[in-house]
């Protein structure tokens, strides 16, 4: 958690929790620690551990079982990876709108993809 990183704490704890479904350090049908214990070991409020559970389990992350806790659902990585695509293309749609504005070309903007993924 960072007080430098402008989303709310809430969606910190959400995309990291999402981000280790992803890449699997959370695994398919793997409890998650209870709200009060997340919120103890982050130091941060019961509160905001809640909307993010709450979140996750609005968004298919997880589901909550009374008596029982929080547990990752499966994912379906094809949808995943399509509703990322879908995000990652409205932010690209901003960052060419933005870029056309200071006459900044789409192969400059290609250019700079490529810089960054030889830089990896």
């Amino acid at each position: 958690m960072s007080n430098t990183n402008p989303d709310p704490l809430y969606k910190q704890v959400k995309d990291q929790i999402v981000h280790a479904i992803v890449i699997g350090d959370l695994k398919e049908d793997e409890l998650l620690p209870s709200i009060r214990a997340m919120a103890n070991e982050l130091n941060i409020s019961v509160i905001t551990i809640k909307r993010a559970y709450a979140d996750l389990e609005n968004e298919g992350y997880i589901v909550t079982r009374p008596g029982l806790g929080s547990f990752v659902t499966p994912i379906n990585k094809e949808s995943l990876r399509k509703k990322k695509l879908s995000e990652i293309r409205g932010r690209l749609k901003e960052i060419t709108d933005e870029a056309s504005r200071y006459y900044i070309e789409v192969s400059d903007i290609i250019n700079i993809l490529k810089e960054l993924e030889e830089d990896k």
